[in-house]
């Protein structure tokens, strides 16, 4: 393994974390439905956490928190333009849409929290000792809530779109109400909306 790139792997992972707790901050305050107030409420405090495992990880990896690589800035900079893009619509429409778009930058971030923890648990498995299980460890704590957060968001982006078309829309949606945790759950929650209806 190139441990260059695994260095930056888990600084973008702290910086996607921080970045994850402004975004959900910011997306609170766009919220309409109470019940996704309630969602996201749960997973602001769980990305708080998730900050600091990845403090634990990298100092398991004896990285310094503080350090600011190329990629880092580039993380930072997308969940910092997220952040602008929910206070832009918090300013310039209705309060209906700056909730869509909270939920898109929610899921947006959510993508990028999602594929690095898949990235991290497939690090783990090619190291060895003290390195492997604290990347283990910190997998098996946080992988299931990012789950949870990823499709849980996306099934409410795409419901409270529908219901913006003026369509019957399953709320809350159907990832939430069968506890979705994976990707196999979330296609056939998806599948099972209509009967929902």
């Amino acid at each position: 393994m190139k441990r260059e790139q695994l260095t930056e792997l888990l600084y973008q992972g702290l910086e996607t974390e921080m970045g994850g707790v402004l975004v959900y901050e910011t997306a609170l305050r766009c919220a309409q439905n109470d019940n996704l107030k309630e969602e996201w409420e749960k997973y602001l405090d769980q990305t708080k956490n998730h900050v600091e495992v990845m403090h634990r990880v990298l100092s398991a990896f004896e990285l310094d928190p503080e350090e600011m690589t190329p990629g880092r800035a580039v993380v930072r900079h997308i969940g910092q333009s997220l952040v602008k893009a929910m206070e832009m619509a918090l300013q310039g429409g209705p309060p209906e849409a700056a909730e869509l778009v909270a939920c898109e930058c929610v899921v947006e971030a959510e993508t990028k929290d999602h594929l690095n923890w898949e990235l991290i648990e497939i690090a783990s498995k090619a190291l060895k000792g003290d390195e492997a299980k604290a990347l283990r460890d910190a997998y098996e704590e946080v992988e299931e809530e990012e789950d949870e957060h990823l499709y849980h968001t996306t099934g409410w982006c795409r419901e409270l779109w529908i219901q913006s078309l003026g369509l019957p829309a399953v709320l809350p949606p159907p990832e939430e109400e069968k506890e979705v945790k994976t990707a196999i759950g979330a296609a056939r929650a998806k599948q099972a909306r209509k009967a929902m209806l």
